[in-house]
């Protein structure tokens, strides 16, 4: 059977009329440097304001006090964690389950809709590395003047403008490394131990470590670990579809490329609406040319659009030659937003916010675990009762000493050894050992299931766990 296997010719051609543009860094050569040229425009404002608003909630929610704690708090070494009016415990972590579940489907939803839109706009890789730059531009100068600086001899002017940025570089990053670890440790606790130099190890190590990986990803690898390192880029492919919407180039309208004066009439050149100044090029994070179409390297952080946008306007021309678009409407066809992948994505995200919320609406202030005694089932008394031991550990969830009453049913006529109210400290594992008696007569099972009780005196809130009496057949 003669099957043939169609072939894309993929070659570089010259066409007619078109002027080429070879980047001037190979993107896929981690020990390339690329000079992000600055741009403003819609998109650019957009991406500032998230970057800016991220980063200082990032820095101001640990400082927020709340209900004699931090808003956030991930008291690890006291296995509680504060999050506002919320307080989790251990116990209650299948919390953090949920949440890493929605996030995925919530990248899933938003990237089959609006494409890597998390990566050009929230992603820390790239608030990080725009800030980074920004401290680039100040010290050093724009693209151009970065890259004579780069190549230019070492002298008294290099040294310090170097200087200067790195050590701005560095201090963002030792911000960057205290606001992550204030997560973790008591904000007051935390500054002041650093400070004065009397942290202890593990503490001073984890943000010297923090600190160091960011100005290692977005002062020096910035692009890299994008294009090389982040799994994102690599499965986005798998929710992208025709429908999706991407920064794209009109290549019909702006085929064939090439140089031309403001006055005159491209159609008479026999040219389309790009002018091949490049520009999309210069000033993309990444490094690619999106006119050579989707790529996985495009973060769609939009700088190409408004880097068009603004040539397009002063050439007289209509913008949007690169615009977010799919690949439908490149193609002249209709692009159908509600399409089976995004409703599936859109039911189960709903599905799973739902299932949150109702878990955490059913978290119980009191947590509570029976044990039976494992060196024996059972015993007998000097009165002839049959004797069953348990161990309770009660867990206090809220931010005030409770008091609890301890009750059982199940059993006739129970003889309760040990309290049956206590006082559990907040944020307390509270262990009580109790035992169980009772006449063997009145019982017609050798084993039964009974239901212990703990019960808060002041809400009335109650919890229960089932258990089991053997009584050895008696």
């Amino acid at each position: 059977m003669d099957r043939k296997i169609d072939v894309k010719d993929i070659s570089d051609k010259v066409k007619p009329g078109r002027k080429t543009h070879k980047a001037s860094v190979d993107r896929f050569d981690p020990s390339s440097t690329i000079y992000v040229r600055s741009v403003k425009g819609v998109y650019q404002r957009l991406r500032k304001f998230m970057g800016w608003f991220l980063l200082l909630l990032f820095i101001v929610l640990p400082l927020i006090p709340w209900d004699g704690h931090q808003a956030i708090l991930f008291d690890i070494e006291n296995n509680r964690y504060h999050i506002f009016n919320l307080t989790i415990f251990p116990q209650d972590l299948t919390l953090l389950a949920w949440i890493f579940i929605i996030a995925a489907f919530g990248l899933f939803f938003f990237t089959t809709y609006l494409g890597r839109v998390w990566c050009g706009y929230t992603c820390p890789q790239t608030v990080w590395t725009f800030i980074f730059i920004w401290f680039e531009e100040l010290f050093e100068g724009k693209a151009n003047k970065r890259r004579k600086l780069d190549e230019s001899p070492w002298n008294g002017n290099k040294i310090w403008r170097k200087a200067a940025k790195h050590a701005c570089w560095w201090l963002v990053a030792l911000m960057t490394g205290l606001a992550f670890a204030s997560y973790f440790v008591p904000v007051y606790e935390l500054y002041t131990s650093f400070f004065t130099l009397s942290a202890s190890f593990a503490l001073t190590f984890w943000v010297l470590f923090f600190s160091t990986c960011t100005y290692i990803n977005a002062g020096w690898m910035r692009a890299i670990v994008c294009t090389h390192m982040c799994p994102y880029a690599r499965f986005q492919s798998a929710m992208f579809d025709k429908d999706t919407f991407i920064v794209g180039y009109d290549a019909k309208r702006g085929e064939s490329r090439g140089p031309r004066s403001r006055k005159a009439d491209p159609k008479e050149l026999g040219l389309g609406d790009c002018i091949d100044c490049d520009l999309c090029v210069q000033v993309c994070p990444t490094g690619i040319d999106i006119r050579d179409g989707l790529q996985y390297e495009c973060i769609n952080c939009g700088a190409c659009i408004d880097a068009c946008d603004q040539t397009m306007e002063r050439m007289g021309y209509e913008k949007g030659l690169i615009a977010y678009t799919t690949e439908h409407k490149l193609t002249g066809a209709k692009t159908d937003i509600l399409r089976p992948k995004i409703i599936g994505y859109g039911v189960v995200l709903s599905l799973m916010c739902g299932l949150f919320v109702w878990n955490l609406l059913t978290i119980k202030a009191i947590g509570f675990e029976v044990l039976r005694d494992r060196n024996a089932l059972y015993r007998e008394t000097n009165e002839g009762l049959v004797e069953n031991a348990y161990t309770f550990k009660i867990i206090n969830k809220t931010m005030e000493e409770q008091e609890y009453n301890l009750s059982v049913t199940g059993l006739p006529e129970p003889v309760w050894s040990g309290p049956t109210a206590i006082r559990v400290a907040p944020g307390e594992v509270f262990t009580q050992p109790v035992s169980i008696a009772v006449d063997p007569y009145e019982l017609d099972k050798s084993i039964l299931t009974i239901q212990f009780t703990v019960q808060d005196t002041d809400s009335d809130e109650q919890i229960q766990q089932e258990s089991r009496f053997f009584s050895g057949g008696r």
